[in-house]
C-alpha cells in the first residue's frame, strides 16, 4: 500500500506557516513503516525537538485506477477516515531551506496515524465534513472538508496522473490550522463530527 499525502490544502494552515499558496496540489509519500501500530503510543523521535500534530481526513482507495477523471473519482473510494501526519517541523524547515525532500521530517517510523474508517454514505455531503483534534481534552484543530482547496475527487484525479492507485492506498488530504508541538503524556483524540476515530498517547 501507498500513503499519499497532500500538503497545503487549507488556506488557514498555509497562512500560519507563512507558506506560498500552491497552484496545484503538493504531493509526498510515506512508507508503510511510518504507520503507527494500533494501540501503540507515539514516541517522539530523538532527532527532533518540534514534532507537531496535523489532523487530516483520509480516503481509502477501493479499486485500481490510473488517469482517473474527476467525474469518475467517486467510484474509487467508499470510506472516509481520520489520521495524523506527524511532522518534525524543525527538521522540515532545515530541509526546505536547502531545497531537499521532506521525507526525513514526514515519513519516519510512526509518523502516520490511521484511525478507523466509515462509509462515505454516512455523510450527507462529503464536501461538508467537520473534523477536529483534541489534545488533553482541549480542541486544538478544527476543520471542514468544504475548506479544502482541492476536494477528494480532484485529489484522486490529480494524484492518479502520476501514480497508479491500488486497492488499500490511503490519501491524507491535508490539515487545517492549529498544528502544534506534542509533548510526553499528551493524549490526542481525533473526531469526525462528534464520533471518535482515534486516541493516541505521546511518549
Amino acid at each position: 500500500m501507498k500513503i499519499i499525502c497532500i500538503g497545503r490544502n487549507y488556506t488557514d494552515h498555509i497562512a500560519e506557516l507563512e507558506n506560498e499558496r500552491p497552484t496545484e496540489p503538493i504531493v509526498f509519500l510515506k512508507p508503510d513503516t511510518s504507520i503507527l501500530l494500533k494501540k501503540q503510543p507515539f514516541f517522539i523521535p530523538e532527532f527532533s525537538d518540534q514534532v507537531q500534530h496535523e489532523v487530516e481526513l483520509l480516503v481509502k482507495i477501493t479499486k485500481v485506477g490510473k488517469h482517473i477523471d474527476k467525474k469518475f473519482a467517486h467510484k474509487y473510494y467508499d470510506e472516509i477516515g481520520l489520521g495524523i501526519d506527524f511532522t518534525a517541523r524543525d527538521l522540515q524547515q532545515q530541509l526546505k531551506q536547502k531545497g531537499l525532500p521532506w521525507e526525513k521530517a514526514k515519513a519516519f517510523d510512526g509518523a502516520a496515524v490511521i484511525g478507523k474508517f466509515v462509509s462515505k454514505s454516512k455523510f450527507s455531503a462529503i464536501d461538508n465534513i467537520s473534523f477536529s483534534l483534541k489534545n488533553n481534552e482541549t480542541i486544538v484543530q478544527k476543520g471542514n472538508s468544504s475548506l479544502m482547496l482541492w476536494q477528494f475527487d480532484e485529489l484522486i484525479e490529480y494524484v492518479s496522473k502520476y501514480f497508479t492507485l491500488k486497492i488499500g492506498d490511503i490519501i491524507f488530504t491535508g490539515t487545517p490550522s492549529g498544528v502544534a508541538k506534542v509533548a510526553p503524556n499528551d493524549v490526542l483524540t481525533g473526531y469526525i463530527e462528534e464520533e471518535e476515530f482515534f486516541k493516541i498517547r505521546i511518549k
